[in-house]
């Protein structure tokens, strides 16, 4: 079963258990996935969907930073019980230890020295760690790698 299978039937599974703040979510998500296809005419794999789930986890963290500032707990509250749903969609995450030593190992794999190739060794990491890892994560490990710290 695909992923994007996987979640049409959770969705149905959400509408007879009448759990509408998970419905709520998953439609969300399917209605993005919908606006890949059409926009760009393609059948999602589960590599572009798993791309989706994290743009949309990665929003939400950022909508609770602001509510959390702007004094809006229950909004914050509402964004983290999302992620939760969406963050089943997602596949396992590598450590902080799997992350520095793949980063490593790419940097030495690319004779990278120095802060001046972050952008090189970003875009070797980019397209190998891709669902595997949070970037924001990878890139403080780039950054260390590269500055020796």
């Amino acid at each position: 079963m695909t992923l994007k299978e996987q979640i049409t039937e959770d969705m149905k599974t959400a509408m007879r258990a009448k759990d509408s703040e998970r419905l709520a979510t998953i439609r969300l998500l399917l209605a993005a996935m919908k606006q890949k296809e059409v926009d760009e005419r393609v059948e999602l794999d589960d590599a572009t969907v798993i791309a989706i789930v994290d743009k949309m986890v990665k929003q939400r963290k950022d909508s609770i930073a602001a509510f959390t500032t702007g004094g809006r707990a229950d909004l914050a509250d509402k964004e983290a019980a999302e992620i939760k749903v969406l963050e089943v969609y997602q596949p396992q995450r590598m450590s902080a230890d799997e992350v520095a030593n793949a980063v490593k190992a790419i940097v030495v794999e690319l004779g990278a020295a120095g802060p001046g190739d972050m952008g090189k060794v970003m875009g070797v990491v980019k397209t190998r760690l891709a669902g595997k890892a949070d970037m924001g994560q990878v890139s403080a490990a780039v950054k260390a790698a590269l500055t020796g710290a």
